[in-house]
């Protein structure tokens, strides 16, 4: 080459900075497009509700009156002597030929299979669960079936929801938003329940606290809401004019009612996988299940009446303090059996309505000794028993007060609801929600925190003044260094400035041998195409575990945000570091009182 024409510049390394946009909150304007979607959610949840209810009404008109009506009929007014062990039998053949020939999704409550798909589904449900679950619920409960409305329509509205996602290009997060949108929305148009149902969406369902799923999920409740007076009807679904006392004695009373609550729920999960186990020991095919376990419902029919259907009379005349305590207890033991062994046979039914049943009548017998009347200890008892089954505190205490219209009796209802919840959490693993899922190899955490990670920066976790190379150093030398002297699998390339070129590893070093490139060949030059990713020090090491992810790397260069010099460099085993120290956290005890 003449020496009078200079030498072609060389291109740098091509770094890319990443600096994210710091906030309290991860929305971006997606959240609007998601909200405007959960309108269209949230009418056709109400409209399945009303569906539902319809399609309830109407198997009970057929199967215990002989009509074709969709009119209200309470299955206690039936005259049908021992066809009450028949009724709920054929019904519940149904139900196993459609589950065995349609989808064996639609056995079960309903919750347990939309939190698995959300968890492990990408939030995808079938057409054909959301045809197929509300039908067979519809016989279950319309033959007599002890459950209510709820848990089906939470997974018909889910599957709804769903549905409505996957004809859109959203990611799996997006289509989970819509999911519990139409769960929430389902149960607001059963209940009238809108802040009970956004809270279940929180702590059951969502497994995340962020703008984008909370603003969606409380547009479809609100949008099932404005629509259910003119399909459903408004109000309070169980009104109660009872008299509810907050005092310090009433809260106290309210907490020892709660773990009586919170026992009760404990018992009842126990119960209802033993009963579950021993079904699966029969040597039949489970499509038979169901029928095995209406014949146990229609003897308790024989027993007592009240057991069979949704129930929602006896509801209300447990708040209305209407029954003796002889029918309070046998409402309690026969409901409590025929419930769990219809449940545990594997039919398709909810649980709420019978949660609300049993704690009732547990907080009705107990009113008959505390004061105030057996409706408000009622009340209390559904909120606890609630609360502790399905560990959500806060849903069963607002969905009490909803439910009665008695938002004065919330502290209360939060007392009993929190007791339970409390000794239900000590004494069990796991929910009668989760318990399931569990039997079926996953395991879910309902518990939430903050990533400690996000509350991690670059600069806190990196490490100062790492040893590195410069650019200048020829392929030869670096083959050498690493082969010699090299103490880590990876080192920076830096330029003159100190600002970072590229990473040099022992990787590369074996292909650079192995290509037998010139001696004269420098890293500068062999990294002058690379784009590397680089961070800031203010940078949230959550964001650094997101780049190592995506850019499929195992270490980042930390660089000045002014001069752009390297300062540190952060490897995998660094984002270890914010884990360790909340471990260290909830571990560690230190006592006494420092200041300074």
């Amino acid at each position: 080459m003449n020496p009078s024409i200079p030498a072609p510049a060389r291109p740098a390394a091509t770094i890319v900075a990443h600096q994210p946009r710091l906030a309290d909150h991860s929305a971006n304007w997606r959240m609007l497009l998601l909200a405007a979607m959960a309108i269209v959610v949230g009418t056709g949840g109400v409209g399945a509700a009303w569906v539902l209810l319809h399609l309830i009404a109407l198997v009970t008109n057929l199967a215990w009156f002989g009509r074709v009506s969709a009119g209200p009929a309470q299955i206690v007014d039936a005259a049908v002597g021992p066809l009450v062990i028949v009724i709920p039998v054929v019904g519940s053949l149904i139900i196993g030929l459609m589950a065995r020939f349609g989808s064996d999704k639609i056995r079960g409550h309903g919750i347990p299979e939309a939190i698995e798909a959300i968890l492990y589904g990408e939030s995808r449900l079938s057409l054909k669960v959301a045809i197929l679950k509300p039908i067979s619920s519809a016989i279950s409960i319309g033959s007599g079936g002890p459950f209510g409305a709820e848990g089906p329509i939470i997974m018909t509205g889910a599957a709804i929801g769903s549905l409505f996602a996957q004809c859109f290009h959203l990611t799996a997060a997006e289509r989970k938003t819509l999911l519990v949108a139409g769960a929430a929305a389902g149960m607001t148009g059963i209940f009238g329940t809108p802040a009970a149902a956004i809270l279940l969406a929180i702590e059951v369902m969502l497994f995340e606290w962020k703008p984008r799923s909370f603003v969606p999920v409380m547009v479809a409740s609100l949008s099932a809401l404005a629509w259910r007076p003119l399909l459903i009807g408004s109000g309070a679904l169980f009104p109660f004019a009872g008299i509810v006392t907050i005092s310090a004695e009433t809260l106290i009373l309210a907490g020892v009612l709660g773990v009586a609550a919170g026992l009760l729920a404990v018992a009842l999960s126990l119960a209802l996988y033993r009963i579950e186990d021993l079904f699966h020991r029969l040597p039949i095919h489970w499509m038979w299940w169901p029928a095995v376990g209406a014949i146990v419902v229609g003897i308790g029919g024989l027993v007592e009446p009240r057991v069979l259907g949704a129930g929602y009379n006896s509801i209300q005349a447990l708040l209305d303090g209407s029954l003796m305590l002889k029918a309070i207890v046998i409402l309690l033991v026969a409901k409590g059996i025929v419930w769990l062994v219809a449940l545990g046979s594997g039919t398709s039914g909810g649980v709420l309505a019978p949660l609300l049943i049993l704690g009732g009548s547990l907080g009705a017998i107990a009113g008959q000794w505390l004061p105030g009347g057996s409706g408000a200890w009622a009340l209390l008892g559904m909120a606890g028993v609630m609360g502790a089954a399905m560990r959500a505190p806060l849903t069963a205490a607002v969905f009490a007060v909803e439910l009665t219209g008695r938002f004065d009796a919330l502290p209360v209802a939060l007392a009993a609801s929190g007791a339970a919840y409390a000794v239900a959490v000590l004494l069990l693993r796991r929910s009668i929600l989760t318990e399931k899922i569990s039997r079926r190899g996953r395991h879910v955490l309902q518990e939430y925190s903050i990533d400690p990670l996000a509350l991690t920066q670059a600069g806190q976790i990196m490490t100062e003044a790492p040893e590195t190379l410069a650019e200048t150093m020829t392929v030869r030398d670096a083959i050498a260094f690493f082969e010699q002297r090299a103490r880590h699998r990876s080192y920076p390339v830096v330029d003159a400035q100190g600002r970072p070129r590229g990473i040099a590893s022992r990787s590369d070093a074996l292909r650079w041998r192995q290509a037998e490139l010139p001696g004269e060949v420098t890293l500068g030059d062999q990294l002058s195409d690379i784009s590397m990713p680089a961070v800031y020090p203010t940078t949230p090491a959550s964001d650094v575990a997101n780049l190592m992810i995506t850019d499929d790397i195992g270490r980042v260069c930390v660089i000045a945000t002014e001069s752009g010099r390297l300062v540190g460099i952060i490897a995998r085993r660094d984002l270890l570091q914010p884990r360790a120290d909340t471990l260290r956290g909830e571990r560690d005890r230190t006592g006494g009182a420092s200041g300074k």
